[in-house]
């Protein structure tokens, strides 16, 4: 078979990708809603910087069957790094699944090609990403490190994840909350693509007011983000690969949610709520893990992903922690840009692991104050 491999760093092109990125898309199994057209394209709008777009592009016979959506940045190395940054929770490239060795050799080529005198950096691949298989074709130095865990359950309708639990009394309780849910009335109304974008301006609304006066994740207040979400989720609903739901409370929207979908796994990745709804006894978490359950029996996939963050609130359900991996490929000239990354990942790991200890010394030292 004869591959080829472009370089696009044209902004309107990649914009003009969409068809054919989505085709791709579909035949890859492993892909995440993270490496839609949709959500890349989207993220580059609002966070690209010009020049920096490095998509490489592997056609046979004029059809699209490799993509690896990167980037150039020049902090703390010089590297190329995944498209979707901070707020996407998976990095990865598209393969598609009928693609021979020889294709994957042309995609790692391009990749080694078009770093030139940069590190190649894959953050959140996971396990099972079409990634792991361009590090396992790499020739030159490449090292394979942690990255971020994910928690995550199997996709099962509520009853066998409220099985889960380890006591009878959790179970109990857990349905008594369901229970509770129905008896003040919220109902469950999934948007239609046409209301997607009122329905997300409110989701950012009330997670602004769910988190006042609180620690929140400042970026997902920033205008950007919300341009982001408005402008990306809107084509995934139409095409499957989210959905966007509505709680109500006597006729008022008192929370909205946002789920991704792909073949393999669903994920709730944000969601509003109203404080009115705690200040009722209203279960928050088990009201949006049920209707996340509910989309993934219907659509699907095999696993139901808490996403990145290791809240004490997820491991409730007891969900296995899957470790995200950071794959870093170098040439022999590059070589001394992964050494400084893999110092930089050990003595950040250093630090939080002293830390912890710090802070466990200091809570055993003011209990015995008390």
């Amino acid at each position: 078979m004869t591959y080829t491999t472009d370089l696009v760093t044209d902004e309107r092109a990649f914009a003009e990708l969409g068809p054919e990125w989505a085709g791709l898309y579909r035949r890859c199994e492993a892909a995440t809603p993270f490496q839609s057209h949709a959500w890349l394209h989207s993220w580059w709008l609002s966070y690209g910087r010009p020049g920096r777009l490095r998509l490489v592009l592997v056609r046979h016979e004029g059809e699209l069957v490799a993509a690896a959506p990167l980037m150039r940045v020049g902090r703390p190395v010089p590297s190329l790094v995944p498209l979707g940054g901070a707020i996407s929770d998976y990095g990865d490239v598209l393969l598609d699944d009928a693609c021979d060795e020889e294709a994957v050799a042309a995609l790692t080529g391009g990749l080694a090609r078009a770093a030139r005198t940069a590190l190649v950096d894959f953050r959140e691949v996971r396990p099972g990403g079409a990634a792991e298989r361009i590090y396992d074709h790499w020739s030159g130095p490449r090292r394979r490190v942690g990255d971020s865990v994910c928690l995550e359950l199997p996709a099962v309708p509520m009853d066998e994840l409220v099985a889960r639990l380890p006591s009878t009394k959790a179970q109990q309780r857990v349905r008594a909350k369901l229970r509770k849910l129905a008896a003040l009335g919220v109902e469950r109304h999934v948007v239609r693509p046409d209301e997607v974008d009122s329905a997300l301006r409110r989701l950012i609304e009330l997670h602004q007011l769910q988190w006042q006066g609180r620690k929140v994740t400042s970026e997902h207040l920033r205008p950007r983000f919300c341009d982001h979400l408005v402008r990306s989720v809107g084509p995934m609903v139409r095409s499957g690969d989210a959905v966007v739901t509505e709680f109500r409370l006597d006729d008022d929207v008192v929370a909205v949610d946002l789920t991704l979908l792909s073949r393999r796994l669903a994920g709730g990745y944000l969601y509003g709520a109203h404080p009115r709804l705690r200040e009722r006894k209203a279960d928050v978490a088990v009201m949006l893990l049920d209707a996340c359950a509910e989309h993934t029996r219907e659509a699907g996939p095999g696993t139901l992903s808490l996403l990145r963050g290791n809240e004490p609130y997820k491991h409730h359900w007891r969900p296995e922690p899957v470790l995200n991996q950071r794959l870093l490929l170098a040439r022999k000239r590059t070589a001394p840009l992964l050494g400084a990354v893999v110092c930089d990942v050990a003595a950040r790991r250093r630090g939080k692991e002293l830390l912890l200890r710090w802070e466990e010394r200091r809570e055993r030292a003011g209990g015995g104050r008390s």
